[in-house]
């Protein structure tokens, strides 16, 4: 019991980032745009993140930093996409190999530096309550971010005026357009939205999660958080649970390592990624389907003249 409140806490830091950049990825896939460069977006937003906290001798201004790298990489998406009308597919996966690159030579003068910790925040009250409130209640910004996030999509996507467009878009843009809705702005704010998030996450990796930078140190998350859209079939809650569920897994699989239980490390560790493919395996065998416009994924929007 002494430990609960520790393992809990470490549950939620490895879900974290996997959380925020899957709800992103979710609001853009509500506007009917697939953008597999999350990625990319992620180990640009860690490395640029990393190196902006190592200049400036501030974590916060790294995470601000992070954000926009990611968001600024998602323009580029946005500008092929919208603009040039390639197909979605094909230039998120260019993305995805273009901010590996781009983060590695951002990152090189970075490697092996340690960052301090940022000071956790303790709610009054609240972290006081037993096992609970020193997991839940007693954690760093980001993490407290996050849970606003889940409100604030899942606010947003159901409850707003702009939320039921997007949907709108996402449904059909060719219904949309013939209603005279703005899809490609729409479709714009989605992207870079998306992208602003996978940066946050991808900075939550480096300044607090490992508090290192190091290339490739977002070990596949990005394909992961697009697996928890699918898995999570439009219902935000079920992104949530599929968060904290793969963070769960991971830090059961380290805790089974230090065990020495017997099984091979290399098995323990592809162990989350075992699961959420068996995840997504019993979702298409039990008939479901990803929430949005299926069909127009993947798809240029092109407006009738």
């Amino acid at each position: 019991m002494e430990m609960l409140p520790f393992i809990l806490a470490t549950v939620f830091t490895a879900a974290t980032p996997l959380l925020i950049a899957a709800l992103g990825e979710h609001v853009t896939e509500r506007a009917g745009v697939l953008n597999l460069g999350v990625e990319g977006m992620m180990i640009v937003g860690a490395a640029t993140g990393f190196a902006a906290a190592v200049l400036t001798d501030s974590s916060v201004l790294g995470i601000l930093a992070g954000a926009l790298a990611g968001m600024a990489l998602s323009a580029v998406f946005a500008l092929m996409v919208l603009v040039f009308a390639t197909n979605q597919v094909a230039t998120g996966l260019a993305l995805t190999i273009m901010g590996l690159g781009l983060a590695g030579l951002i990152g090189q003068g970075f490697v092996g530096q340690p960052r301090a910790a940022i000071p956790p925040v303790k709610i009054p009250l609240l972290s006081e309550i037993p096992v609970l409130g020193k997991a839940i209640f007693t954690g760093d910004f980001v993490f407290f971010l996050s849970l606003a996030l889940i409100g604030f999509v899942a606010w947003g996507l159901n409850r707003s005026r702009f939320g039921l467009l997007l949907r709108a878009v996402g449904e059909s843009h060719g219904s949309a357009h013939a209603l005279g809705l703005p899809v490609k702005r729409i479709r714009l704010v989605a992207i870079l939205f998306g992208g602003l998030l996978a940066g946050l996450a991808g900075a939550y990796l480096s300044l607090i999660y490992t508090r290192f930078w190091s290339p490739g140190m977002s070990a596949g998350r990005g394909w992961i958080a697009l697996a928890l859209v699918v898995f999570a079939a439009g219902h935000v809650w079920r992104l949530v649970l599929g968060a904290y569920l793969f963070g769960g897994i991971t830090v059961a699989q380290l805790h089974a390592q230090a065990g020495a239980i017997g099984l091979p490390s290399q098995f323990l560790s592809a162990l989350p990624y075992l699961m959420t493919i068996a995840a997504l395996l019993f979702l298409s065998i039990s008939g479901r389907k990803g929430a949005g416009a299926a069909g127009s994924l993947g798809q240029p929007f092109v407006p009738e003249r």
